[in-house]
């Protein structure tokens, strides 16, 4: 972690919130899910090819987040937590519908943003992304601690000193749009030890 501290003003916003020209617009849900059901609660992680920085800049990090964010909805897909970086994102989404379009919503936001990111970087047909994991959440303090990664994974990856003052993480958004008491509940879950994808 310590060889990464200099990238940490790259990446930490003065107020540590949301950036105006962020598209992120959804509230929190009242509560977390208490009843995970059939339609599915999934942590989800994706990498690029060969783990490569591609989306590595400001402009390339808005292009991947705001993806995730308006093609979520579109898929019926309800984001709670998510982390977007130059070479992997994760999200905490769940999903409206009794059958889940996981792979369809994917492939959509793979597609899109690989050809976007293409067209920035003038490589028309270079691959961008490797392969997805995804887990579905069974168990609620599974899916709690989950939550907690996904928000405090720009710590783990040593670009901030306090989650929140990363722009391209939910961090920020959850405290600010959840209660006191459920930022403080979800916070107070160990992640230390969890299982996840994430060797970036």
């Amino acid at each position: 972690m310590a060889n990464r501290l200099p990238l940490i003003a790259t990446y930490e916003t003065e107020s540590g919130t949301k950036p105006p020209h962020s598209k992120v617009r959804h509230d929190w849900p009242h509560a977390p899910v208490h009843r995970l059901d059939s339609r599915g609660t999934y942590i989800v992680t994706a990498a690029t090819l060969h783990k490569e920085h591609l989306f590595a800049g400001a402009d390339k990090l808005d292009l991947l987040e705001t993806e995730l964010s308006s093609l979520a909805p579109r898929y019926h897909w309800q984001l709670q937590a998510w982390a977007v970086f130059s070479n992997h994102y994760h999200f905490v989404g769940r999903s409206g519908e009794d059958e889940p379009r996981l792979n369809q919503f994917l492939s959509h936001l793979h597609s899109n943003t690989a050809r976007a990111l293409n067209r920035m970087d003038q490589l028309a047909g270079r691959s961008v992304w490797f392969n997805f994991w995804d887990t579905k959440l069974t168990y609620e303090r599974s899916y709690l601690a989950r939550l907690n990664y996904v928000h405090q994974n720009p710590l783990r990856h040593g670009l901030v000193r306090v989650a929140n003052r990363y722009r391209w993480c939910s961090a920020a958004w959850f405290e600010r749009t959840a209660s006191p008491a459920i930022v403080k509940t979800i916070y107070s879950f160990k992640i230390d030890k969890l299982q996840v994808e994430d060797d970036f």
